[in-house]
């Protein structure tokens, strides 16, 4: 019994180093999303650095710029950077709507195609399909096409399959 559990233990340690492991090779800058409902942004990579930010919005669109172990420093849309926790943090791409009045979410990636709906500046949907300035995005089960200079979570020219 306990060489089964050491086993086991030696397994789950195995596949925990590698899954850190994958996370430090990764080349910054690069885009990820909050995954909890409150994550706070920290001025350094550790729980003894003073807060500098709470948000309270999961699925909003973060930029990671630089790894350290378990931490990540991230620059938020409003260009504000800081620190959060790798577990805070999620591979989902998402975008939030920018400008001072509703973008057109069209049928197709073309602006002669026919709007389906307008998305209000601050909202934040999921990403897919990216190419050629437009991206679909996913806002609570709506599906549009907008174009890249229309939300702030993609690179410019940056293609999403």
């Amino acid at each position: 019994m306990r060489k089964l559990f050491a086993l086991g233990l030696l397994a789950v340690l195995g596949l925990s180093v590698t899954s850190a492991e994958a996370q430090k090779d990764r080349q910054t800058p690069y885009w990820a999303s909050i995954s909890a409902t409150k994550a706070m942004m920290r001025s350094g990579p550790g729980r003894n650095y003073p807060a500098t930010w709470l948000y309270l919005r999961a699925d909003l669109p973060i930029k990671v710029v630089e790894t350290y172990p378990n931490w990540r420093k991230v620059q938020d849309p409003a260009g504000e950077t800081g620190w959060m926790l790798q577990n805070l943090l999620s591979d989902t791409r998402t975008a939030l709507v920018g400008g001072s009045e509703a973008r057109p979410m069209h049928e197709a990636p073309d602006e002669s195609s026919p709007v389906r709906f307008r998305a209000e500046p601050g909202v934040v949907g999921r990403l897919s399909k990216c190419a050629a300035g437009w991206c679909q995005l996913d806002v609570g089960g709506r599906k549009g096409f907008i174009r890249t200079d229309h939300f702030w979570g993609v690179d410019p020219g940056e293609n999403i399959d």
